[in-house]
């Protein structure tokens, strides 16, 4: 086998995911189409996005309490992980090995600087219900790889 032959086999795969249809639906995709090809873990990746908390201070007449703050963002991050399991478990039943990221930030620029760290191959995500050409001219403005879209699913 020739030199790095073996390392370009490897690819990693990634599906961003929320609590949208859209989302679960890339995953199933991925499994149903990739499931066999995977050689290494599938990556599956969420977002918690940075709360905005002006609701918060119009509700407490001023600047909202910093354990109102707080319970907020714990219900976020529990809200993320069940849903990282919950995929997780659907991969499991299907005979996929899969690992599970979360971090917080802005999910767009979150997700592409994901796709550099991991040196993911093949991003799988939903489209939210863009046109897959608004979507394509989306995606292509903020990922520098090749990409195609699949049904719902957009791919990179």
């Amino acid at each position: 086998m020739a030199e790095g032959e073996g390392e370009r086999t490897k690819k990693r795969v990634m599906v961003a995911i929320d609590e949208s249809e859209c989302s679960h639906h890339a995953l199933e995709w991925t499994l149903a189409n990739l499931r066999d090809s995977l050689s290494s873990p599938l990556l599956i990746y969420t977002v918690q996005p940075l709360q905005n908390v002006s609701f918060l201070a119009a509700a407490s007449y001023g600047s909202p309490p910093p354990e109102l703050i707080r319970s907020v963002q714990e219900y976020q991050q529990k809200v993320s992980l069940a849903l990282l399991e919950k995929a997780k478990e659907i991969c499991s039943e299907r005979g996929v090995v899969a690992e599970t990221i979360t971090e917080m930030g802005d999910p767009k620029e979150a997700i592409c600087q994901a796709v550099e760290k991991f040196d993911v191959s093949l991003l799988i995500l939903g489209n939210h219900g863009k046109g897959a050409l608004q979507s394509l001219f989306l995606a292509q403005r903020q990922i520098d790889q090749d990409f195609l879209t699949s049904g719902q699913g957009l791919l990179f």
